[in-house]
Order: structure tokens, then C-alpha cells, then sequence
């Protein structure tokens, strides 16, 4: 349920109690002997019990824990799901849902994703026997056509990384439901819990990389996963306990906490986001600048319609080559040059050399994902000191290719002067030695 106001830039309103959600669903002190406010860290690999077989909700730390449990507690009320999993890593919690299919079955993934993804389904999921196509799910007319007897499992993201393209997560969910038994997964990494809510536009599986906005500080890898079926709940938790690639009651405690803070950051997040937009799209020395929240990205209507804002999340073409883009990045000085995402500090890369380097080249450049894609994660820092930043080196990256190509002029004069010199000295000799003078 959300506000019957309108938000900021005409999206969505802001989901009803989310803050209050985020701060207490799942943190009960009643449920602790102490009464703490905070959860405490549950270390303990293994609890006692009553009796044989008999314990009190937990027995070994991998098939449960009550760390994880004020976790993954949390994170169902945000989503708006029933039920919720946490995971060692975003890829831990792909390999476990990929786990629920078979030998023969098909995979249709997003064409434009997460590098690490689309490398796990193309050289890893490949081998065990499952067929993966790659498809723009942005145009729905070509996921229906790719859907075939033995599709189990479409997966998208939105927006899609690095190129930033919506998809309508309500439109491929009826597509994809019309055609019987095929799970949608929808990777809500971007957007995060605060901004979109896949679930309820119809989408089986919500699941995210939590290392990025949802932990939110840079400091834990984790995966989370959040379903509304029982029976998919029950499978995917057999999956985690028998695959056991669950996260560490510490990053849990970290996951958790950086949960607190979600709703403030992310409004944050996209305040600076939008700003660092709007500059760069003014700015001569950029070509194209990608950002759903912009009028100009070609699903804007969509992202207005579909999400509560946007994250600071922005992919931009700079002017020239890839000479242009490294010396861009190389000149950051408050933007540090990393990849991951999605932290309170800026951060910036090149996708096409750093994050999905793994995809191979003809998918790139089809994709757009050229030596001058440059992506940026912005931060939390103050707006106007990121401006700055970018500023200052988009000048720096246009002063240094002109300084070397002047250097390069003069470089080519001298030469030219040299060998001007040396084919005079040549022709000199020539004329003293044809007329028998001593030089």
C-alpha cells in the first residue's frame, strides 16, 4: 500500500511504513533473554537440545541461525513478501535458484546484465546440461518469442547493468505466466527494496546482490532472495541448507544494520544521482548520458510508473575514445576508480575493461558497452563537491589528449626538421663528391 501523494519527479509514492519496517520488523528484544534493542551476533555453529531431535527452532548454524533469521525477517516485510533467504554472495543466491531446474531446461536471461551473471550462465550453468538464450526482455514481443516448451526460468534485471534500460516487470510477468509453469526472476539490485517491489508487479523470485544498496557501507558480500510461495520458499530453503552457501552471522549483523538506514540513503542516493545527470547531460564533453530518472532515457514513463524514485546509478558516453575515458577516471579525485556499487561513497568504472570484461566482445558492442561507457555509482558525499569532481576531470581528460597532441605535432616538426636536415647534409656530400671537392 502506498501514500496517495505523488513523490519527488513524478514517480511513484514512497511504500507506507517502510522506515518503520526496516527498524523493527524482525528485531523484537522480546525475543532475546537480554531484551537487547540491537540483535546480537549468534556465533554458535550449533545449539543444544531438549532431546533427541527436539530443539528450540535451531540446531546447526548452516540450516538456521537467529542472526540470519532477524535478517531475512526484515528484509520479507520490505519486500512485501512472506518469505525471505539470505546468502554468502548475489552469485551464491543465482547458483541456488538456478538449482531448481534441470537438466534441459531453459534459462532466458536479459541479454544486457550483470557481468558476473551473465558469465555464471553462459561458461558454468552451460555445462550442467541447462540451455541459456540471451534476449532483450525490454522488448517483451522477443522474450515471447524465445519462450519454448522446455523455458523454466526467465531472468531480468531492472534496470539492467551497465546500460541502465527498464524493463516491465508486469508486462513480462503476464507473458511469462500465460505460458505455464516458468519462474521470473527479477534482480532488484539497482533499485533496492526502497525503490521497486518486483513481487508485486508479478514477478516469482525477487533477489539482489545486498553487497551493493541494501547493506549499503561496503563491508559485507551477501545475497538475499524473497519469494511469496510457499512452495518455492520451501525449495529454495532446502537448496540453502544443502548447497550451505549461506552468509556469516556478522555480515548478517551488517546487513542488518545497514538496513536501518536504507529509506535515508537511497533518497539521498537519488538526489545526487539525479544531479550528477542532469550535469553531465549539459556538459559539451559528453555524448550520451543514460539515467532512467531523466526525460530523456527512453523508458522514463516506464521507471515513473513502475518504481518510487531511482538509485544514484548513471552511465554516460564520454566525447572521444577510450584514451579520453582513462584519462577521465584517472583524474577522479573523489570518485574513487573500483568496481561494486552502491555504497555512501562515489565510485566509478569501465565496464567494457572492468565489470564485464568476461562478456564477450561482439555481445558488447551490440549492447553499447564501448571503451567510452563510463559507469558511476554516486554517493552520499555533497552534491556539489561530486559536480566538481566531474568537472574538473571531463577538462582534465580534453586538456590532456589536446597537450599530447600537441606534443605529437611537435614531435612529428622535428622529425620532419631532421630529416630535412639529413637530406640536405646527403645532398651536400652528393655534390662535393660528384665534383671531386673535399668536404
Amino acid at each position: 500500500m502506498q501514500k496517495e501523494d505523488v513523490s519527488l519527479h513524478g514517480f511513484l509514492p514512497s511504500f507506507q511504513h517502510f522506515a518503520t519496517q526496516a527498524i523493527h520488523v524482525g528485531q523484537e528484544p522480546e525475543q532475546w533473554n537480554s531484551q537487547a534493542l540491537v540483535p546480537p551476533i549468534s556465533m554458535s555453529t550449533t545449539f543444544k537440545q531438549g532431546a533427541p531431535g527436539q530443539h528450540s527452532g535451531f540446531e546447526y548454524s548452516r540450516s538456521g541461525n537467529p542472526t540470519r533469521n532477524c535478517l531475512e525477517k526484515a528484509v520479507a516485510a520490505l519486500d512485501g513478501a512472506k518469505y525471505s533467504l539470505a546468502f554468502a554472495s548475489g552469485l551464491a543466491a543465482t547458483v541456488t535458484i538456478t538449482h531448481l531446474l534441470k537438466a534441459g531446461d531453459q534459462i532466458i536471461c536479459m541479454d544486457d546484465v550483470y557481468g558476473g551473471t551473465n558469465r555464471y550462465f553462459r561458461q558454468v550453468a552451460t555445462k550442467f546440461g541447462l540451455k541459456v538464450s540471451f534476449v532483450d526482455c525490454s522488448e517483451t514481443k522477443l522474450l515471447e518469442a524465445a519462450i519454448t516448451p522446455e523455458t523454466k526460468l526467465v531472468w531480468v534485471e531492472t534496470p539492467t547493468n551497465p546500460i541502465l534500460k527498464m524493463i516491465d516487470i508486469e508486462a513480462c510477468a503476464h507473458i511469462v505466466h500465460k505460458h505455464g509453469d516458468i519462474i521470473l526472476v527479477v534482480d532488484n539490485t539497482f533499485m533496492s527494496a526502497y525503490f521497486q517491489r518486483p513481487l508485486s508487479l508479478g514477478a516469482d523470485i525477487c533477489m539482489y546482490s545486498a553487497t551493493k544498496y541494501m547493506n549499503g557501507h561496503g563491508d559485507v558480500v551477501m545475497g538475499l532472495v524473497s519469494v511469496n510461495s510457499e512452495n518455492l520458499h520451501n525449495r529454495l530453503r532446502f537448496l540453502q541448507n544443502s548447497l550451505g552457501a549461506v552468509p556469516s552471522p556478522l555480515d548478517c549483523y551488517l546487513c542488518n544494520r545497514g538496513l536501518k538506514t536504507l529509506h535515508v540513503r537511497m533518497d539521498k542516493h537519488f538526489e545526487n544521482g539525479m544531479a550528477a545527470a542532469q550535469f553531465l547531460e549539459s556538459n559539451p564533453r559528453v555524448e550520451k548520458v543514460v539515467y532512467p530518472g531523466l526525460p530523456s532515457h527512453p523508458q522514463h514513463e516506464l521507471a515513473k510508473r513502475q518504481c518510487t524514485g531511482c538509485p544514484g546509478m548513471v552511465a554516460f558516453y564520454i566525447k572521444g575514445t577510450l584514451q579520453h575515458a582513462e584519462t577521465f577516471l584517472k583524474n577522479l579525485k573523489i570518485f574513487t576508480l573500483a568496481e561494486s556499487l552502491g555504497g555512501y561513497e562515489s565510485l566509478a568504472e569501465l565496464p567494457a575493461i572492468m565489470t564485464h570484461a568476461s562478456v564477450p566482445k561482439s555481445d558488447r558492442d551490440v549492447l553499447g558497452i564501448s571503451d567510452t561507457l563510463i559507469r558511476l555509482s554516486v554517493g552520499l558525499e555533497d552534491k556539489k563537491d561530486l559536480l566538481e569532481d566531474l568537472d574538473q576531470a571531463l577538462k582534465a581528460a580534453l586538456l590532456d589528449i589536446r597537450e599530447r597532441k600537441n606534443d605529437e605535432v611537435k614531435e612529428l616538426k622535428k622529425r620532419f626538421q631532421r630529416a630535412a636536415r639529413e637530406d640536405h647534409v646527403k645532398y651536400y656530400n652528393g655534390m662535393c663528391k660528384d665534383l671531386e671537392i673535399e668536404n
